[in-house]
């Protein structure tokens, strides 16, 4: 089909792929899509490259498999302080010396920026092909020779608090974290990735130093390059920098938890000044490499996708809502599925709810039609595409497959969509969407507490 030829052509950069590099130290692990996989051999470090000559420029990336999924009660939050704080300098890269992250990247008009999720932390800089061996130095240098300061960490401390105070303005965002906090029992996932506000205030700079000492090693990261490049020079780039560290003395902690099952449904109530009402409808669906979630995926775009989807039929040209819609957060472990709709004026939670539900057990009963499948399915592809245009694009959405656990989604999520039917959006539906494995939300507006004069 004309989209997945497009996404094909972003994938390879619109070339021929070129055989797979042979450099001394690494191992070609396998290929797919124009995307090549290599393992530095002294310590583990996960590489791609994506070759793409169309501009002189090169995203590199690096994504550690860590994030906030690997906390614990005391130290939620932690990863995120980390990212922070990586860009405070080392020894040989600092802000007094002129040569700090930071000050390079502005020097050379490089675009840069770092997060924090649920399963990863990605650092991840756009640069001229010339600069790109000034930034790997600086980046691979921060892996393992951080400054981690208290002073650094009580002003990084208050720019996080204030992220996290920024979050709590928002009712919709605190109705969210607290459905997520009551789906999730057991899983980390419980925890908002920003952390707890007291985590966030009081981890001691002991234990960020534990975190990065425990997860911040080549056995645990990909590196990601995409761009104008020669494969085997930048391995070696990568091999001059990365290579001087060993694989972790200790095996990377496995996240062995496990969510109990759910045995009835669930509601949460957020009470708090604001102008209108949302109900959130979540239900846990398999992680995020399972092979229904393209059916799930082409659910969501029947149920939530422009101004003809279902939802927006249903709840919004009715009066009942200002919007609907659906979608998963993808999670290497249990993702999290919500149906969601923001009450219009006048409006009641029960009749939005109900308006949800009618609408899922719609799917449930009578199914949907093929050409619904085959008008989001277009859409999807041809997004997906331009989703990827440009070498950070390209990037940015291998990260989010390293993080679920398998880039080669990347490759093969669009094509897994082209076969989902509607007898499989209707599976989906009837498997996940039960009224005993959900957990409803609703966003209550009270009046805001009266000020009083002095």
């Amino acid at each position: 089909m004309l989209f997945l030829a497009l996404t094909a052509a972003v994938l390879a950069g619109g070339g021929a792929h070129a055989a797979p590099a042979a450099v001394a130290g690494f191992s070609y692990v396998r290929s797919s899509g124009g995307i090549d996989e290599y393992r530095l051999d002294d310590n583990g470090l996960s590489v791609l490259l994506v070759a793409d000559h169309s501009a002189p420029v090169v995203t590199f990336q690096v994504t550690y498999r860590v994030g906030s999924r690997n906390e614990v009660t005391g130290t939620t939050g932690a990863t995120h302080i980390l990212e922070h704080m990586m860009f405070k300098g080392s020894e040989a890269f600092n802000d007094p010396k002129g040569n700090s992250i930071k000050q390079f990247l502005e020097r050379v008009g490089g675009q840069f920026n770092a997060n924090t999720s649920d399963d990863r932390t990605s650092y991840f800089a756009t640069v001229g092909r010339e600069n790109l061996e000034g930034y790997i130095a600086i980046e691979a240098d921060r892996m393992r020779h951080l400054w981690l300061r208290e002073s650094d960490r009580q002003s990084e401390m208050t720019v996080v608090r204030n992220e996290y105070e920024r979050g709590k303005n928002d009712p919709d965002n605190v109705l969210v974290e607290q459905v997520t906090a009551a789906a999730f029992v057991a899983l980390p996932y419980h925890h908002p990735t920003i952390g707890w506000r007291s985590d966030i205030e009081h981890v001691p700079i002991a234990k960020l130093r534990e975190f990065y000492d425990t997860f911040y090693w080549p056995n645990n990261a990909t590196v990601t390059v995409v761009g104008d490049i020669d494969p085997a020079e930048t391995l070696g780039l990568i091999g001059k920098y990365y290579g001087v560290y060993p694989h972790s003395p200790q095996p990377i902690p496995e996240m062995y938890t496990e969510e109990p099952a759910q045995l009835g449904a669930r509601r949460v109530v957020v009470k708090r000044p604001g102008e209108l009402g949302t109900v959130v409808i979540a239900h846990k669906v398999p992680n995020g490499r399972d092979a229904d979630q393209p059916a799930l995926e082409m659910l969501d775009a029947i149920l939530s996708e422009g101004k003809n989807a279902r939802l927006y039929r249903a709840l919004v040209d009715s009066g009942l809502a200002l919007n609907a819609g659906a979608g998963t957060d993808l999670h290497r472990d249990l993702s999290l599925h919500l149906i969601y709709a923001a009450l219009a004026p006048g409006a009641t939670h029960e009749k939005v709810e109900k308006a949800l539900l009618d609408e899922v057990a719609r799917v449930k009963s009578a199914g949907v039609t093929a050409a619904e499948v085959e008008s989001v399915k277009q859409r999807f592809i041809a997004a997906d595409a331009y989703k990827r245009d440009g070498t950070a694009g390209v990037a940015g959405e291998l990260n989010e497959w390293i993080a679920v656990g398998d880039w080669t989604l990347y490759v093969d999520f669009p094509k897994k969509v082209e076969h989902v039917t509607p007898a499989d959006v209707q599976r989906v539906a009837r498997r996940y969407f039960t009224e005993d494995q959900s957990t409803t939300g609703w966003f209550v507006p009270v009046p805001a507490p009266a000020e009083h004069g002095s």
